[in-house]
């Protein structure tokens, strides 16, 4: 009976060693991750950035940042743990170990006379029949009768002295550490136990399976229903104009789960009001298309207003229920955008294409709800290709001060950018009125915007040229560049509620054909991944053209040093299309920042494949294998941009301007275009 208390006893001190093994380290890294966390602040200081309270870092915040589902269990466990070492630390004063000399009073070695009186005074105190305490007769039964006992026989005694026990030497025991109402199989605790191993072992994993289960078959990887991919999938469609995108967004599973109210229909009817210059309806047939939109689903008709609400910046005017639906619909938007976007880009085509048109009206969909700027303010005007939504992203700027700048032969956003310093407060403080705090604003607003930069380059490893049906590796390095030194940031979007961070899609299409040849995702906010990404490439690369080992490393050290300094390494393969020679564009996107995208382009020649295999020297008659041109500057930058709506359009005619931009030799181009600005984070090597 002894050792099965002993046993119960030590279960506390097994639980609590199962629990420090995982607990312990896994706070330990948690705490390191905390610690190496930058202090430098990746968002932007401007007044309406402040005002919105996205970075505020108030008590409240804080908490809510800390009481996230890890958090909270973590530290329920470290209660748990501490509760327990107190239990253990409280049963080992309870459990006492057998000291014959310590319960009598006497030190070790005494002799039996001053056992015999030490016996006689312990007696008077404890003894049934001087103290009628039951505690005093246990304690007097237990400890001192056999402590006397056990030094007065003198082979107990000579146990004692020799193998710390009365009794002798002890073997080895095992046990148990469970409690010991486990232990007894007897009665009703053998179904306790029962119950106990089926809960534990049967239910528990079960219940755990069914809910991973369920969840897992609504919902992909990335938080988005399987549903919506469907939708996506299915209404995505190759000439889909940018100001269509809208409708196809919409009807994702996830906006259809958000309720309508009766209580929402006046306040939807008065933001209908306010919106209603920006739906696309026929002004000639207002009513007839005011009926139309209305009788579409109910939660389509919410959900396109509140995301135009955003758009408008008319938020402020939306009842306290319509705003937390607001804020579900815009919470919801960049994971689901983003699954919209590898919809249009994901092959469709015989030749495993994407296509162009929709991938782009996907993303100015992105940078419009980002900045909260009106699709229409994209429509070229004058003479800049992306009108004024550049404009509008700056803090303090309207159409009124727009037109002010203008009039001052300030009519693209480029200009604005590359006035100087003292030029540009100038003209805002006399032409717009601007004070200097809101200077100040605008400045740091466009020392936050990026500058892209693009090296690409198309070839089949270890063979000179290309031939058709050649797997052909495209490599290319973005760099992203910020007046404040800055690599990986948050956008300035004080109208967006959430923290957002700057995604970039990195696209390789052919503009006439609308075909997206290849395409993926950058960020420039982890440069531990980036680096370990690029590395591998680079090694991979390195390897299969049989370079040597120093080579090698020389190659991965300089990758490295190119991540360190804001390139990410965008690496990829395709298969060469038929023979001939190909016009492609290289697009460079971002999600967050209207005015930042690059585009350059990429001359390829494909060479008809020789009757024998033989990759080496050229076919006859087929002249160099790539064009021996030389870079030029894209002299118009607009020219596929002249028309929001017309953007490669389905129209022959418009689809004939996409000619003589910007000529690059030998399946190689490098940054020498036009330069818009442009913004970074995406992983530098995730193939879609």
């Amino acid at each position: 009976m002894a050792a099965s208390e002993e046993n119960s006893a030590l279960f506390p001190i097994f639980i609590l060693t199962i629990m420090a093994l995982p607990l312990v380290p896994y706070t330990i890294m948690k705490l390191c991750r905390a610690a190496s966390r930058k202090t430098k602040s990746i968002h932007c200081q401007c007044s309406e950035c402040t005002r919105s309270g996205k970075y505020r870092r108030s008590i409240f915040k804080r908490i809510s940042n800390f009481s996230t589902c890890s958090n909270l269990t973590l530290v329920l466990l470290w209660v748990v743990m501490i509760i327990l070492v107190y239990y253990i630390k409280h049963i080992s004063q309870e459990i006492q170990i057998f000291e014959p000399f310590s319960i009598l009073g006497l030190e070790s070695g005494a002799s039996d006379s001053e056992i015999k009186k030490a016996y006689r005074r312990l007696s008077i105190q404890y003894h049934p029949d001087k103290n009628p305490d039951p505690e005093a007769h246990k304690y007097f039964v237990e400890f001192i009768s056999k402590a006397y006992q056990a030094l007065t026989d003198p082979i107990s005694r000579e146990n004692y002295e020799k193998y710390g026990h009365p009794d002798g030497r002890q073997g080895f025991q095992m046990g148990i550490a469970l409690p010991q109402f486990l232990l007894n199989f007897d009665g009703a605790t053998g179904g306790i136990l029962l119950l106990w191993i089926v809960g534990v072992c049967i239910l528990l994993p079960l219940v755990i399976a069914v809910v991973y289960l369920s969840k897992s078959a609504k919902y992909t990887g990335n938080y988005v229903m399987h549903q919506t991919l469907s939708t996506y999938y299915y209404f995505m469609k190759p000439s889909l104009a940018p100001s269509k995108v809208m409708d196809v967004f919409i009807k994702a599973a996830e906006f259809m789960e958000i309720p309508v109210r009766r209580t929402d229909n006046e306040p939807l009817q008065k933001l209908f009001m306010l919106v209603r210059s920006e739906l696309n309806l026929d002004l000639k047939n207002i009513k007839q298309e005011q009926a139309k939109f209305w009788k579409q689903h109910p939660s389509l008709v919410k959900t396109e207003l509140l995301i135009q609400a955003q758009l408008t910046r008319e938020s402020a005017t939306l009842s306290p229920t319509l705003l937390g639906d607001f804020r579900r619909v815009l919470e919801l938007s960049p994971r689901l955008l983003e699954e919209l976007m590898k919809m249009a880009v994901i092959p469709r085509t015989s030749q495993g294409h994407g296509w162009l048109r929709p991938a782009i009206g996907v993303v100015e969909l992105s940078q419009c709800i980002i900045q909260a700027v009106p699709l229409s303010a994209k429509k070229a005007a004058g003479g800049s290709p992306e009108g004024i939504a550049p404009f509008l992203q700056l803090p303090h700027f309207s159409e009124t001060v727009i037109k002010k700048i203008a009039r001052k032969k300030v009519r693209t956003f480029q200009d604005l950018s590359d006035m100087p310093l003292l030029g540009r407060a100038e003209l805002l403080t006399q032409t717009a009125g601007f004070s200097s705090a809101e200077i100040q604003d605008v400045e740091m607003v466009l020392e936050m915007m990026p500058s892209i930069t693009m090296e690409v380059t198309c070839e089949t490893e270890g063979e000179e040229g290309i031939q058709e049906g050649d797997i052909v590796t495209v490599q290319a390095w973005v760099t992203l560049t910020r007046t404040n030194g800055l690599i990986g940031a948050l956008p300035h979007a004080p109208y967006y509620p959430f923290l957002k961070e700057e995604n970039f899609w990195f696209l390789l299409a052919d503009a006439v054909s609308n075909n997206v040849w290849f395409s993926q995702k950058i960020s420039f906010m982890d440069e531990a991944a980036a680096i370990a990404a690029a590395s591998k490439a680079i090694e991979d690369m390195k390897e299969g053209s049989g370079a040597s080992v120093k080579e090698t490393s020389v190659a991965v050290r300089e990758a490295v040093d190119k991540v360190k300094a804001g390139s990410r390494l965008v690496m990829g393969k395709l298969q060469a299309p038929a023979e001939g020679n190909y016009n492609l564009s290289c697009f460079c996107l971002c999600d967050s920042w209207i005015g930042c995208d690059k585009k350059i382009n990429l001359k390829v020649k494909v060479m008809k494949r020789t009757r024998a295999g033989s990759r080496g020297g050229p076919v006859a008659d087929e002249g160099p294998i790539l064009e021996d041109g030389v870079e030029e500057e894209e002299e118009d930058e607009g020219v596929e941009y002249d028309d929001y709506e017309s953007e490669y359009s389905e129209d022959d005619a418009d689809e004939q301007k996409t000619n003589k931009k910007g000529a690059v030799a030998n399946g190689k181009a490098y940054n020498k275009g036009i330069e818009n600005r442009s913004s970074s984070e995406s992983s530098g090597t995730d193939e879609e």
